[in-house]
């Protein structure tokens, strides 16, 4: 019988008692939660998932939550004031002496509460445990990638149609936004990037009320969520013929997304296609040109802790779920990207997001 993803998390926890997921709020709120419990709504404030050495998972959430939490995973623990979710925690980590914390998430306020409910643990970085873990993706989360991925290529794909001389980057980025909420998404990843002319040299800026002129680039960086689940994607198009030079760059960004991508498979380092992508732009005019990493993880948060950098020795796994995004940035003038999300398979990957990789000119 397959793991349940407490007992998944749990193996992977050298030397903890248990793990404790503390949920203290917006926006202070772990997805991790969310991937162990599998529950589909709810906030979930003030909420502990309390992950035991033999595999079992206690869940404390309050009253408001109670319906929503016996949809998912776990022994549901309901409490109606403080002092009763005190007995349920204390009682949840009885003899446990080494407790692990999520130390990338978690609030300071959050960890000394538990201290001071349950005498006598000591805190324990479980941040590798649970990376870890959700690293690898079932066929229920890839399924749910795929939905999310459809729809922002959909997306994708209506970009041109949107685009005119003189629309703002704001105006275009809240059509996307809309357009994802109307075919199914469920909320954005992350804010939507949607940068024109030389702004597109900024890897994240933000829309602000530039408006779209000729030979502008027009760049997004976008994604939805589906069942929590993020995709992400960059499209790189063009209002009328840009600089010549941009024109370069596109073409030695897209030749070495086509190479990362095609070194990406399971049981490699995670720095070979990003080596693979760099290599080719930095034997062209644009070396130095590329100032981020190829990729990282992806799953219920938009950056999940796969570096796909040239200095990574993580190794990759089948069931990875990782962006392939090269960019080429040249101040004052703009800037390329172009990224797809990527599942890694054992011989190989397959690209997620769809569209018309070709230069586009608007």
């Amino acid at each position: 019988m397959p793991k349940t993803r407490a007992e998944r998390l749990i193996s992977n926890a050298e030397g903890m008692d248990a793990i404790v997921i503390a949920n203290d709020g917006e926006p202070f709120l772990d997805s991790t939660f969310w991937y162990l419990t599998e529950q589909k709504s709810g906030t979930f404030e003030g909420s502990f998932a309390v992950v035991k050495s033999d595999g079992s998972m206690d869940v404390l959430v309050s009253i408001l939550e109670e319906e929503g939490a016996r949809d998912g995973a776990g022994n549901i623990c309901v409490y109606h004031d403080r002092k009763e979710r005190d007995e349920y925690l204390r009682n949840a980590l009885k003899g446990c002496t080494k407790v692990g914390f999520n130390v990338n998430s978690v609030t300071y306020a959050a960890v000394d509460y538990v201290k001071r409910v349950v005498e006598g643990i000591d805190v324990v970085n479980a941040g590798k445990a649970i990376a870890e873990t959700i690293n690898v993706k079932d066929e229920m989360e890839i399924a749910a990638t795929r939905e999310a991925c459809r729809i922002s290529s959909v997306v994708a794909a209506e970009i041109p149609d949107m685009l005119s001389e003189g629309v703002s980057e704001k105006e275009v980025a809240a059509r996307m936004d809309a357009r994802m909420r109307e075919l199914g998404g469920t909320g954005n990843a992350f804010d939507t990037i949607a940068a024109f002319g030389a702004y597109s040299s900024q890897p994240h800026h933000m829309p602000c009320d530039y408006r779209l002129k000729k030979g502008d680039t027009a760049l997004f960086d976008f994604g939805t969520k589906y069942d929590r689940y993020c995709s992400d994607m960059t499209r790189t198009v063009f209002l009328g013929r840009p600089p010549e030079i941009l024109e370069r760059a596109y073409e030695v960004v897209l030749e070495a997304q086509r190479a990362g991508i095609e070194a990406y498979r399971a049981g490699i380092k995670a720095c070979e296609p990003d080596l693979a992508a760099r290599k080719v732009i930095d034997e062209s005019e644009f070396k130095g040109k590329f100032i981020h990493s190829f990729g990282h993880g992806i799953g219920m948060d938009v950056h999940q802790h796969i570096s796909v950098s040239p200095r990574s020795e993580q190794i990759l796994k089948a069931g990875n779920i990782v962006s392939a995004e090269p960019g080429v940035y040249i101040p004052g003038v703009g800037g390329i990207r172009i990224e797809d999300t990527i599942l890694v398979t054992e011989d190989g990957c397959e690209v997620l997001t769809s569209f018309d990789h070709s230069f586009t000119v608007v």
